[in-house]
């Protein structure tokens, strides 16, 4: 048995992930002879036979289980061929990815033999095919054949527009139904729209509020319906506040770099929401890349000498890139000269190649789940627009992306003072001395709590660091209204040097963490003044209506 399974994760280890999504690097073809850990091998192999002697002896009379909801329908245990073959499955799924644990090898190495034995027992599930999922046989007979019609009309939907649907699409529309908040575009250049919005109340905070969003995706997120909508609610709560759109990145931009959105960008945008506000220092916050691209930005300008924001919060973002989770099993020298070679001095990242990576990180819940459900099943997604929102991809120029791959995952030099120069200036996040407030999410796979947390220690000033619940999108997004999740807070306000020792003195809260993360906002915002009545203020003037046309430029 073992000599089997080891040439199985010999393969494994020498593949090339690109297939499963153009975001991936090529592993080493040439892999290494693959060494076990000699009791792991020994209490697999006798775990294995056990249970597939069971499975043998009981033979097509074996329950599937119900626990792996891809077979937790009650065709799968009426069908004896299918509960079987169910079972057989999850028993090699359980038995490779003990070997992929036992691997003698360094942790970088064991990690890419695990995320491969992963996307393949995710693709080889009997779920995927209809020859096998009992479930979708059933669907067929009962309909009369009409949910395999309505599966190849799904499958040439999907051929057409150049991705699996996670949704009904049809339903949404940006600016009637998701990104709906009333506001207006005060200023634009070849890089970003600045979004200002119609105060909600009869005063505001003098010092005004500026968001910046990943520019992997578009802004919306923030502001996807009236009820969960981040920039509505700090409207609500008396914030003069601005966002950044950024342009969905074509041909004319293919040249720029992490400088150019720095600069002309971030710092840019920060500059506009004073002139227009009159205020000497505004709040600022950054979501995922768009909190790294501003703490970089906060850098270059300590750096020049200038601290025009008086707090930033920074949610699911890395500063420190030590811990990236499994993102890391794609980096590596030859992967980050890959791409520089290919994208460093022009082109184009597809956002569908960054969907396409992100989705593979959860195979089960993000790919083959709508394969199964659109294709087989004949099922239409039902209406989310956070899965509208996740499939309106958007390009990145190939300069930025390289500098970025290289200086933040591969090399991790924001947190070394010094080591790197953006915009002319010396990066010294340790020059950062701003309140800061730190929100990481328990669960999430893109940017792991631990990687969250470790801007606390990069950061000099005055911080608080807040858990939520649930994961990357999920985690953030969560209003206070629809009193869901919970959040952990350490009253005592101390940040030892791991999020482990971190929590072990933290409470669980019940609810949002926005009420939380609003009293703190009040507290750096400054007094009340008469809301504005018009938007923007002299040359910065209105000219359309949010949510602006560059969002709605599909990529």
């Amino acid at each position: 048995m073992s000599e089997g399974w080891t040439k199985a994760l010999q393969s494994f280890q020498g593949m090339d992930l690109a297939s499963a999504g153009a975001g991936f690097p090529a592993m080493p073809k040439e892999a290494p002879q693959i060494q076990f850990a000699p009791e792991k091998l020994q209490a697999l192999q006798q775990q294995y036979l056990k249970e597939a002697s069971d499975l043998f002896t009981h033979g097509f009379s074996a329950p599937t289980t119900a626990k792996d909801k891809r077979f937790a329908n009650a065709a799968w245990g009426d069908n004896p061929v299918a509960a079987y073959s169910a079972a057989v499955y999850l028993l090699n799924a359980r038995t490779m990815m003990g070997l992929a644990d036992a691997v003698q090898a360094d942790t970088k190495t064991r990690s890419r033999i695990r995320f491969a034995v992963e996307q393949w027992m995710a693709a080889s599930a009997p779920s995927n095919f209809m020859a096998f999922n009992a479930e979708a046989q059933k669907m067929a007979i009962d309909s009369k054949g009409e949910s395999i019609a309505k599966g190849m009309k799904n499958l040439m939907h999907d051929l057409q527009q150049g991705h699996v649907s996670m949704t009904d699409e049809s339903l949404f529309e940006v600016g009637k139904n998701v990104a709906t908040s009333e506001g207006a575009v005060v200023f634009e250049n070849e890089l970003f729209q600045l979004i200002e919005y119609k105060p909600l109340t009869a005063k505001v905070f003098e010092k005004p509020f500026l968001l910046v969003p990943p520019c992997i995706n578009k802004f919306y997120i923030l502001d996807l319906q009236p009820d969960n909508s981040l920039v509505r609610y700090a409207v609500a709560q008396g914030h003069r506040t601005f966002v950044v759109s950024w342009r969905n990145p074509d041909d004319s931009l293919s040249h720029k770099t992490w400088d150019n959105y720095i600069e002309d960008a971030v710092i840019k945008a920060i500059g506009v929401v004073q002139e227009i506000s009159g205020a000497k220092t505004i709040n600022a916050l950054g979501f995922c890349v768009g909190g790294t691209m501003l703490g970089t930005a906060l850098a270059v300008l300590a750096a020049r000498g200038e601290k025009p924001v008086a707090s930033a919060t920074l949610l699911t973002t890395f500063l420190d890139f030590s811990d990236t989770g499994i993102l890391d099993v794609f980096i590596d020298e030859a992967f980050v000269k890959y791409r520089e070679q290919e994208l460093g001095k022009g082109g184009l990242m597809k956002g569908q190649d960054l969907a396409s990576t992100f989705s593979f990180l959860r195979p089960n819940d993000l790919v083959w789940n709508y394969v199964v459900g659109n294709y087989l099943k004949g099922e239409t997604p039902p209406p989310f627009d956070l899965l509208y929102w996740n499939s309106d991809s958007t390009n990145l120029p190939g300069p930025y992306y390289a500098w970025y791959l290289r200086n933040t995952y591969f090399e991790n030099n924001l947190v070394k003072p010094g080591k790197v120069t953006v915009c002319g200036q010396k990066v010294d996040l340790g020059q950062v001395d701003i309140p800061v407030y730190i929100y990481g999410s328990r669960e999430d796979h893109i940017v792991p709590i631990g990687g969250a947390y470790a801007s606390t220690q990069a950061l000099p000033g005055k911080k608080r660091f807040v858990q939520g619940a649930s994961g990357h999108i999920a985690g953030v997004i969560n209003p206070p209204a629809k009193n869901k999740r919970s959040h952990w807070i350490r009253a005592d306000g101390k940040l030892p040097k791991t999020h482990a020792a971190w929590l072990e003195g933290a409470v669980e809260h019940p609810g949002s963490w926005w009420t939380d993360w609003s009293t703190w906002l009040k507290s750096h915002a400054g007094k009340q003044i008469a809301a504005p009545k018009t938007y923007g203020k002299g040359k910065f003037k209105a000219t359309e209506p949010a949510p602006g046309r560059f969002v709605k430029v599909k990529a």
